[in-house]
Order: C-alpha cells, then structure tokens, then sequence
C-alpha cells in the first residue's frame, strides 16, 4: 500500500514537472469565418492594414489571364498595401522537385517580388501547412483557407478571425522563426 501511494505520488510530481504549465491568451473578439466570407475578410484587412501584414501560406495561386479570381485580388492587394507603405512578408511552402504547390508558390512568390513584397520560402526540411494572416499585430485571421480559386470560391472552409495583440504577438514570432529557416 506504501510503496503504491509513493508511486502514485512520484508519477503526480513527474507530470507537473514535466508538463509545461498552458494558459490561454486573451482575446477581445474571435469571429468564425467561414467559406466565401475568407475572402471579404482577408480583402479588408489587407486594405485597412497601417503597419504590417504577414501571410504564412501552403498554397497561393495566382492564375494568368483572370484578374478577377480572389486570390489574383488577395496578391493584388499585398502588393498594394507595400506600396502604400505597410511592411509586408509572405512565406510559402515549396519542396525540392516540381510539385503543384511548389510551382505555384514560386510563380506567385516571383509576383509579390516584383511587387516589392518580402518573400521567403520555407526551410524544404519542414512542410508549412498553416494558413495565416497576422495584421498590424492586433489582428489573426487563422484556418483551413489556402490562396487559391477553389479554396476561395468554391471549398467549405473555416477559419478564425481573432482580434488579441498577445496572440498577434505570439504568430508573429512564430512566422519570424519560419522566416529565418527559410531562403529567399
């Protein structure tokens, strides 16, 4: 009974020991996107963004010859947003080899380049799979939505738009420790 209590205890002690203490962050608002409403949400922020606006995306598709499609727009307006002055970053995932993704992010990485926007490729050691916006780091918008036509106009999506600078704060740093695996 001793020996079985001790172990108990011991097993009670190595869980709060080793377990890092979680606690949430504060957020003021936190609105559920979903489907076709990604794409008006993402246009507003991009165009009321004052300072900065950093995308880390799976997949960003820009399509030749339609100028209208929403992520053409969404690249449209990054560009926009740089050269009114707001600093803004874009990873995207490539791999070794020629895959869709990859040769669409570099295609879409080449415009945004020439754009002025900073573009970075992720480290071909990792898969960056998170689709996110971070916003004059006050501003989230987080979920399953990639950059490109059928995601945009056609897919059920949902994601997140989080108004919490501490959670801005916190993808914010993260997308600086993606960026500095990357390449350029």
């Amino acid at each position: 009974m001793r020996t079985n209590l001790f172990l108990s205890l011991i097993a009670l002690l190595s869980l709060t020991v080793c377990i890092p203490w979680v606690s949430g962050l504060p957020a003021e608002d936190i609105q559920l996107i979903t489907n076709e409403e990604y794409f008006q949400v993402a246009q507003k922020l991009i165009k009321e963004a004052k300072k900065s606006i950093q995308v880390m995306m799976f997949e960003m598709a820009h399509y030749s010859g339609r100028s209208t499609t929403p992520s053409n727009v969404l690249i449209r307006e990054l560009i926009q947003a740089q050269k009114r002055g707001v600093h803004v970053e874009v990873i995207l995932e490539v791999r070794e080899g020629e895959d869709r993704t990859s040769k669409r992010n570099r295609q879409t990485g080449k415009i945004l380049s020439e754009g002025g926007v900073k573009v970075i490729f992720d480290s071909l050691m990792k898969t960056t799979h998170a689709k996110v916006m971070v916003v004059d780091r006050e501003l989230t918008l987080l979920g399953s939505t990639n950059w490109t036509h059928y995601a945009l106009a056609n897919n059920n999506e949902a994601s997140v738009l989080i108004r919490s600078k501490e959670i801005a704060k916190e993808l914010g740093d993260y997308f600086n420790r993606v960026k500095a695996a990357g390449s350029k």
